[in-house]
């Protein structure tokens, strides 16, 4: 997918300085398969300019990275990418977006380390390669949705795509544009309700006291 962004960032909003008042990080991870979409929505919703480890691909990956459906990828992330969004005056959001072969799949486990929640983000055309990211954080047992990112393929019924990923019928699942800043903050906005709404139903579960 185009890495440009349909809604172009200002220099000021690339350079928003974090304000000394802020004191609460929150952290998000995009994660999901090679070619999905991640440091691509990582750089349409930052207000800073994203630091990002992308490297261009040579010949020497395509022995060891699935390249189907992604031909057109000139560039893979090797580490993560980084970016930021100021909620308010005390709070900032800081995303992760994480690389997507499975050679680098180890570095996954410690990015989740500290999450409060996950973007999965799927490329419905290679829907397989979502297994392992959503397998990773229900072990983690981390809040997590499912986004699916608009590559122009064939389009799936909300009901195939859960029963294509097994997925649980209380995690949210929306359509996105990775390349549409507005279209990557629903996506977070959506996260954000789901874990207020977890957070919420443990509050209201009866603690069961100890004999």
């Amino acid at each position: 997918m185009d890495s440009a962004t349909s809604e172009t960032h200002t220099a000021s909003e690339t350079r928003t300085p974090l304000g000394a008042s802020a004191d609460n990080g929150l952290k998000i991870v995009v994660v999901g398969g090679f070619g999905a979409g991640k440091t691509t929505m990582v750089r349409s919703v930052s207000e800073i300019r994203p630091l990002n480890t992308e490297e261009t691909m040579t010949q020497a990956g395509e022995g060891v990275d699935d390249l189907s459906g992604v031909r057109g990828k000139t560039a893979t992330t090797v580490a993560f990418d980084f970016g930021r969004i100021t909620l308010d005056e005390r709070n900032v959001l800081y995303l992760f977006g994480a690389p997507g072969q499975e050679r680098f799949w180890f570095l996954w486990d410690r990015l989740f380390s500290g999450t409060l929640g996950a973007v999965v983000l799927v490329d419905t055309r290679r829907i397989d390669d979502s297994w392992y990211a959503i397998d990773r954080l229900e072990r983690h047992g981390t809040p997590f949705i499912v986004a699916c990112n608009d590559f122009g393929g064939p389009t799936f019924t909300p009901q195939q795509i859960r029963e294509a990923l097994d997925l649980d019928p209380h995690v949210p699942l929306v359509n996105c544009d990775a390349r549409s800043r507005e279209s990557s903050k629903i996506v977070l906005i959506t996260l954000v309700e789901h874990i207020k709404e977890l957070y919420a139903d443990q509050a209201r579960a009866p603690r069961q006291e100890l004999v």
